[in-house]
């Protein structure tokens, strides 16, 4: 017995906005829902994990208990950050100090983590 997880959700004032932004930095296709949330997925389908953001009409105002992290494709983490900034992710110190990792946030102050090491160099290349 176990879970399955399926879904993120993320509380937001501009769901498709947010989609839209989070769905450049994946590289994942947008899907806008006629109930006013957006999710986005890597292959378009309802396929998980599916990050889902839903309408609220707060803004955030404290950290983020769970965040999200990503790891550089096909770049370094320095070619990655320079990326996710001209995206309009912003810098944000939560102490980190001299870690690996970069603490950044989405433009609705969602904090999230890009790591040091490059996803492409984690999976093992095919035998051949």
């Amino acid at each position: 017995m176990g879970s399955l997880l399926i879904e993120i959700v993320i509380d937001c004032r501009e769901p498709t906005t947010l989609a839209r932004w989070w769905g450049q930095v994946l590289g994942w296709p947008v899907t806008d829902d006629a109930r006013g949330l957006s999710w986005v997925s890597r292959t378009g389908s309802y396929d998980p994990p599916v990050l889902v953001f839903v309408p609220v009409p707060e803004p955030k105002t404290v950290k983020n208990r769970i965040h999200i992290d990503v790891s550089p494709i096909g770049c370094e983490q320095g070619e990655e950050l320079q990326r996710l900034l001209d995206l309009g992710a912003q810098p944000v110190d939560v102490g980190q100090r001299d870690a690996p990792w970069v603490v950044l946030s989405d433009p609705e102050g969602n904090e999230f983590c890009l790591l040091g090491r490059r996803a492409d160099a984690l999976v093992p290349s095919p035998a051949g």
